[in-house]
């Protein structure tokens, strides 16, 4: 392993991770559950979607939405955590400077794509319940198509001068980054430049991503809610909301889990940096393992195409 080179002169041509800087005695422990964690997140992802492929009742898109979320958190998962468990298993800390920054472009760009997917998802479902008779007719496969490569296309082009400015700054001293991924301030404040601009694009690009995302998903389920109370049928209601069951737990889990990193960050100096790097690394895994299983366990078809895939086997 390449020692550390704290005050030297040269370009910076690798990275070193220090996942826990205060208790690095935290990975013996923590490298089990992350494991565990881990194969759960591939596993329930892997077989939803082979699932939805091979079951043609789940040929609809809705599921294929669902289908999008599982191959972002497979590869947000895939980006983050094995490179984790390396350094947890076999020390191997040292990060090459073009793939800490290309951990840095998918981690930025894929955590705003789900977001989008779970606001494409809110329309779903708001077409679905308050304009039952246009459903065939808007939420077709050439819209989940067009759906996908905007989100694809807008996140990428938004988030990508995230890991471009960084990637220009002039790296010449420490290259020790006290985290156990690539985050771009971890990387940036190793950097001899001013990385305001850097920072400042980041906190925009983010919140207005992420902030557009959950304010048309705020509105879609008012939308729904107001139209669901219209309902006057025995049952009409919570047979309308019962379909936005998992969606709702899935968002809930997303945004809950993204508020506690946001707000430990605000107040990092009341937190220990340990913490902060914990939420970093649980925020890239439970989402993930907790998605397909939500799905799994809230809807029927998927139960029952499951059971057929088991029965195949």
């Amino acid at each position: 392993m390449a020692s550390p080179s704290n005050y030297s002169t040269a370009p910076v041509s690798e990275f070193l991770l220090i996942c826990f800087p205060n208790y690095q005695s935290w990975q013996h422990w923590l490298s089990l559950p992350l494991s565990l964690l881990f194969l759960l997140a591939m596993g329930a992802n892997a077989t939803l979607l082979i699932t939805i492929w091979l079951e043609a009742s789940l040929h609809e898109p809705m599921y294929y939405l669902l289908s999008l979320l599982s191959l972002l958190d497979i590869v947000l998962c895939l980006t983050v955590i094995p490179k984790v468990l390396a350094i947890f298993w076999f020390d191997l800390r040292s990060i090459s400077f073009s793939a800490c920054f290309l951990q840095m472009f998918i981690m930025n760009s894929f955590l705003p794509m789900e977001s989008c997917t779970f606001m494409i998802m809110a329309y779903d479902r708001y077409v679905a319940i308050c304009h039952p008779l246009r459903y065939r007719s808007i939420i077709t496969d050439q819209f989940v198509a067009k759906a996908s490569v905007f989100i694809f296309t807008r996140n990428a082009l938004l988030t990508a001068p995230i890991p471009i400015l960084t990637a220009r700054l002039h790296y010449c001293g420490k290259n020790v980054i006290e985290n156990c991924i690539c985050a771009n301030l971890s990387v940036s404040r190793l950097s001899c430049d001013n990385f305001t601009l850097n920072r400042i694009y980041q906190f925009v690009a983010g919140w207005t991503l992420l902030g557009s995302d959950f304010i048309l998903i705020f509105l879609s389920y008012t939308f729904i809610l107001r139209a669901v109370l219209r309902f006057k049928a025995e049952g009409a209601a919570v047979k309308a909301l019962s379909t936005c069951g998992s969606h709702f737990i899935l968002i809930l889990f997303f945004s809950t889990i993204l508020l506690v990193v946001v707000l430990t960050n605000v107040a990092r100096k009341r937190v220990p940096m340990d913490i902060l790097i914990l939420l970093n690394v649980l925020h890239h895994l439970i989402p993930p393992a907790l998605n397909p299983i939500v799905y799994g366990v809230q809807t029927k078809e998927i139960k029952q195409g499951i059971k057929k895939l088991l029965w195949r086997g």
